[in-house]
C-alpha cells in the first residue's frame, strides 16, 4: 500500500537579502504590498522587513507596466494584501531573479505523514508530495517520518534497504517516491 506524505508550508519564508540600515541578513515578507500608479503605468512591490532592525525594503513584483494589461484579480489580491499572493510572488523564480532574493525555509514548513500506523510493517511504500517548492533533504523528511536519526536514515541507504529513483542527500523541492525495507 502507498503511504502519501505531505510537505506543508506553515508560514511565509524569510527572505535572504542583505540589509541596506543594519547588514542583516533576513527579511520577513508580512504579506503587505504597495501599488503605485504613474499616469497609465502601474509598479508594484511586496513589502518585507528586516529582523534585526525592521527597516523596509521593497520587492519588485511588477514595474512600468500599462494598467489595462494587469489582470483586475491581480490588482484586488494586492490591494487586499493577500498573504497567498504573497507566497505565490516570494516562490516565483522570476521575481527572485529580479531581486536577486534568496528564501530561508527552516521553521517555515511541517511534514504531514497521516498517522504512524504504517511504521510496524516490513517494507513501506511512500510517495512524498510538496504543496509549495520547498527545497528539504529527503533524507531529513524520512528521518522526521519515520522517527529514525538522520545517520540511522543514511545507514539505510548505504545497505540498500532504503531506495528511491532520486539521489536522497541532496536538497529536493518537487515529489519523490522510496521505498524502506526493514
Amino acid at each position: 500500500m502507498l503511504n502519501i506524505w505531505v510537505v506543508m508550508p506553515t508560514c511565509l519564508p524569510l527572505v535572504v537579502r542583505r540589509c541596506h540600515a543594519c547588514a542583516s541578513e533576513r527579511f520577513l515578507a508580512n504579506g503587505k504590498f504597495r501599488v503605485n500608479a504613474n499616469h497609465k503605468l502601474l509598479d508594484a512591490w511586496l513589502l518585507v522587513l528586516c529582523t534585526s532592525c525592521g527597516d523596509t525594503a521593497k520587492l519588485t513584483v511588477l514595474e512600468r507596466v500599462n494598467v489595462r494589461s494587469i489582470p483586475s484579480e491581480l490588482l484586488d489580491r494586492m490591494h487586499d494584501n493577500d498573504p497567498g499572493l504573497a507566497a505565490e510572488l516570494l516562490q516565483d523564480p522570476a521575481v527572485q531573479r529580479r531581486n536577486r532574493i534568496a528564501l530561508d525555509w527552516d521553521g517555515a514548513w511541517r511534514l504531514d505523514t497521516g498517522g504512524s500506523d504504517h511504521l510496524d510493517r516490513g517494507v513501506i511504500d511512500v510517495s512524498v508530495r510538496f504543496a509549495a517548492r520547498i527545497p528539504v533533504r529527503p533524507v531529513r523528511l524520512i528521518a522526521e517520518g519515520c522517527g529514525l536519526s538522520r545517520a540511522e536514515v543514511e545507514r539505510l541507504v548505504s545497505e540498500g534497504k532504503l531506495v528511491s529513483a532520486v539521489r536522497l542527500n541532496g536538497k529536493l523541492a518537487d515529489d519523490f517516491t522510496f521505498t524502506l525495507k526493514r
